[in-house]
């Protein structure tokens, strides 16, 4: 005969276990150039198939914090091992040779603007926005008169 699972026991285990501290229960993963920390905690008496990824931010108070693409995707489980330190370096160095090859651009560009010999708009423009006025389409439909009074 198969032994059959004890419903109470299960309910006591969750229950015990909902009342230890969840820190207790989280394993550190690792640590991003931030020195934000991912942990991970252990599955216990649970119908979850996955377990739960948390972080700790070093600043608490700055909810607009930027995390690593790397870390993120661990995160939301978009991945399956953390990453590694390797790789967050190699990926950290690529963005800031990304950012200085963006400031060399905005720089080249504002040395050969051309701004000069753009036109300007009006300052006497009558209508709103940027729409154009066309002479054509100024007295299209001005004599229609509809056919119902009530209109």
């Amino acid at each position: 005969m198969a032994k059959e699972r004890g419903v109470l026991k299960i309910m006591w285990n969750s229950f015990v276990s909902s009342l230890k501290p969840r820190f207790a229960r989280r394993k550190l993963i690792g640590e991003d150039y931030y020195g934000t920390k991912y942990y991970e905690e252990d599955i216990r008496y649970s119908a979850r198939k996955r377990p739960p990824r948390s972080f700790v931010p070093v600043n608490k108070d700055d909810f607009e914090q930027e995390l690593p693409a790397e870390w993120e995707a661990w995160l939301r489980y978009r991945r399956k091992e953390p990453p590694t330190r390797e790789e967050i370096e190699a990926n950290y160095q690529l963005t800031m040779i990304k950012k200085e090859n963006a400031v060399k651009l905005l720089k080249n560009r504002s040395e050969n603007d051309d701004t000069i010999n753009l036109p300007t708009t009006s300052a006497t423009q009558t209508t709103p926005g940027n729409f154009p006025v066309y002479e054509d389409y100024k007295s299209f439909n001005s004599d229609y008169k509809p056919k119902d009074s009530y209109k």
